[in-house]
């Protein structure tokens, strides 16, 4: 029987968060946009915000983070973080007694499951991505993968997320949206940069090479509504990958979206 879910909260330039529920309890990855707006999508979701037991923050921009200091006042829950990201996070008093800083690369266990870091190239302070084992999940271990926010396939993400039954992966934008569209020359340069986000080509084969390997169900995610489209996204990724049989949705900016597994 399947015990593992998968379910995006909401996902873009506005506010990310990802629930990850397994047979021991439930882990958020991120917590962008508000406390309210966290604790509505869980309830979507159907999952109270007491059953989270941790949450794991991939980098400390705000749409990663907004929602940490007032939900933290009702829920207390462990925050664990790269070092470098904690900096920023513990100067709010009511985020700072939660806090869990980690190396870039470290594993915790939480609620029946391995989560384990590795670095990803994005410009901030420090940037992860999770790799997530859940080994009661079905017969056999489960995994997931996350990467959001990066550059370029680096080493590390390919590592973190080669093997992985399931992925969360960034598809960030389309590159003729990007060059033709309306931001400013700097900011363009910075989201095509290798610490910037990864392109829907980009993307897209990488998510071949990551089916090619044994990942079955993929969540395209953190898309600009300003440069891309769910329809642009899919349908690259649905070309490079070419098998009817992998799942590949799209993580939609508002509400949740649930991975089918």
């Amino acid at each position: 029987m399947n015990a593992c879910r998968i379910v995006s909260l909401y996902s873009g330039s506005t506010g990310n968060s990802f629930l990850i529920q397994g047979p021991d309890g439930c882990i958020l990855i991120d917590a962008g946009k508000s406390a309210k707006q966290l604790c509505a999508a869980l309830n979507d979701a159907g999952v109270s915000p007491d059953a989270l037991q941790a949450i794991f923050i991939t980098h400390e921009h705000n749409d990663h983070i907004s929602a940490l200091s007032v939900f933290l006042k009702k829920h207390p829950i462990p925050v664990h973080l790269p070092n470098a990201c904690a900096y920023k996070l513990s100067a709010d008093p009511a985020v700072a007694p939660h806090l869990c800083p980690h190396p870039p690369i470290d594993t915790s266990l939480v609620a029946g499951m391995r989560v384990t870091s590795f670095p990803t190239p994005h410009d901030s302070r420090g940037s992860v991505g999770y790799r997530i084992e859940i080994p009661n999940a079905f017969p056999q271990c489960f995994c997931i993968g996350y990467a959001t926010d990066i550059g370029f396939v680096s080493k590390e993400v390919e590592a973190g997320l080669t093997g992985c039954q399931a992925v969360i992966l960034e598809s960030n934008h389309d590159l003729d949206m990007l060059v033709c569209g309306r931001y400013p020359d700097y900011l363009k340069q910075r989201i095509l940069s290798r610490r910037g986000h990864l392109s829907n080509p980009d993307s897209a084969e990488f998510a071949a090479r990551l089916c090619a390997a044994g990942t079955t169900s993929l969540m395209l995610a953190h898309l600009s509504q300003e440069n891309n489209t769910p329809e642009l996204a899919l349908d690259e990724c649905i070309s490079a990958v070419a098998n009817e049989k992998i799942q590949i949705c799209i993580a939609h900016p508002n509400r949740i979206t649930e991975m089918q597994l």
